[in-house]
């Protein structure tokens, strides 16, 4: 592949956010009440990275915006349908089964981390939400906390099983892509999306 051939998608802002969010999560998800103070800054930093993609959705180059990529669920739900019958569209950026994929991870985030600085207040008295949430429903909030947890990891799985999908019905490595902010161009400039 030359010079000619490639494009840069993901800018070093949205490849860093991207990295650290899997660090982060991850940190947070293997830690739990073992290293408390590890997941509540873990936590911490999960908050941050989800506040930076909000400002970036709005203000990054055009693959990183919302505004560029955001769709409804027919879209994406056809997308995902043309991708089995392996007759999916490229997109330069964020697919529309993507794009479904980043809402639906940074609301399941967003509320792991409410839900964990409201068990951190109830059982601790600490962080953001101490004195705001007492212990009355500390069990509740942790259940909340626990199925959100989870159902981002499995949203993670099916992340790394689209992208391992999608890289193989369009031939390239969307791995490599987040790594280093390049892809393939389009064979046609009307194709860019």
């Amino acid at each position: 592949m030359n010079a000619n051939n490639i494009v840069r998608v993901w800018d070093l802002p949205l490849r860093i956010f991207h990295w650290l969010l899997v660090a982060g999560f991850f940190v947070a998800y293997f830690t739990e009440d073992d290293l408390l103070t590890v997941h509540v800054w873990a936590g911490y930093l999960i908050t941050g990275l989800l506040i930076f993609r909000l400002i970036w959705g709005v203000a990054g180059n055009q693959y990183a915006r919302f505004g560029n990529f955001l769709c409804n669920p027919i879209q994406s739900v056809n997308y995902i349908k043309d991708a089995f019958a392996l007759k999916a569209k490229r997109y330069i950026g964020h697919n529309p089964a993507g794009a479904a994929m980043i809402v639906l991870l940074l609301v399941s985030l967003l509320v792991t981390c409410v839900t964990g600085f409201a068990v951190y207040a109830a059982d601790q008295a600490a962080g953001p939400l101490a004195g705001i949430v007492g212990s009355d429903y500390e069990e509740l909030w942790e259940e909340s906390h626990e199925f959100f947890a989870n159902f981002t990891l499995f949203l993670v799985f099916v992340h790394i099983l689209g992208v391992g999908f999608e890289s193989y019905i369009h031939k390239e490595n969307l791995v490599k892509s987040m790594w280093n902010g390049y892809k393939k161009s389009a064979e046609k400039p009307d194709n860019l999306e």
